[in-house]
């Protein structure tokens, strides 16, 4: 897919990952929606990068919101041909605390609800719209990138419910990609590591440093704008569809 001229949604896009990627959308020639819950930030950035972005308040599991940004998306551009998720958040919590308490199920349930039902709902919505798009040269009518995590594979403690949610994300990928295929739409997941984006740059610069170090090469935090490239080349690349990518410099994490 040629990104000049095409019309995409990114979720979460008010930051961290998915400013990266609207951005390098936006650089390359393309359209952009920027659908985010934080109004401020997200209204902040598609003003930053000028007439390629528009601003769409939304909660990804909303099917109502999510639909009429989509749908605002799809009239602004004429066409929507590709949506990159990465909104999501990550509320940590052991199954059983250290005084015996469970995890309330509230809160496992609510990572789930934006991750991976949140995830899928952006999916389901674009992909209904690309559906109606006419086929390029080689059949395609739509790609659609999701965000899910190294946590998928390596879950560390305190993380069952995004690691959960994550491996959703995951599991999912080649099924969507079939079900997908006849109607040309292809569907690819980037699982990346450790990135400098604002949850991580909340931390101490010694705990940032260690966790940099962890990593075999290169040996500091991914740059969001390293994971839009991929995104970007995913859209690009004809042959890539069903796959999970990781982006994570060798990382393999271990339990804590």
């Amino acid at each position: 897919m040629e990104i000049r001229g095409i019309g995409a949604v990114v979720s979460g896009g008010g930051s961290g990952l998915g400013e990266a990627s609207a951005r390098e959308i936006a650089l390359r020639g393309g359209r952009v929606l920027i659908l985010d819950r934080d109004r401020a930030r997200g209204a902040e950035v598609a003003k930053s990068i000028g007439g390629a972005a528009l601003f769409a308040e939304a909660d990804v599991a909303s099917e109502e919101q999510v639909a009429a940004a989509l749908d605002r998306a799809t009239q602004e551009f004429g066409a929507l041909h590709a949506a990159i998720s990465c909104a999501g958040i990550g509320t940590p919590g052991r199954v059983v605390d250290k005084e015996g308490r469970p995890l309330e199920l509230a809160s496992f349930r609510k990572v789930i609800e934006v991750n991976l039902i949140g995830t899928f709902n952006v999916l389901r919505l674009a992909a209904a719209r690309m559906f109606a798009n006419a086929p390029n040269a080689g059949g395609e009518r739509g790609v659609i990138v999701n965000t899910a995590s190294i946590a998928a594979f390596e879950g560390q403690i305190g993380q069952a419910a995004y690691a959960a949610s994550k491996g959703g994300i995951v599991g999912m990928t080649l099924a969507i990609a079939r079900d997908l295929a006849a109607s040309g739409i292809r569907v690819c997941t980037i699982a990346p590591g450790m990135f400098a984006t604002p949850l991580l740059m909340g931390l101490p610069a010694p705990a940032r440093e260690a966790l940099a170090k962890s990593i075999p090469f290169p040996p500091r935090l991914g740059d969001p704008s390293e994971f839009a490239a991929l995104a970007c080349h995913i859209l690009e690349n004809p042959m890539l569809n069903g796959e999970v990518i990781r982006l994570d410099g060798a990382l393999r994490m271990q339990p804590r």
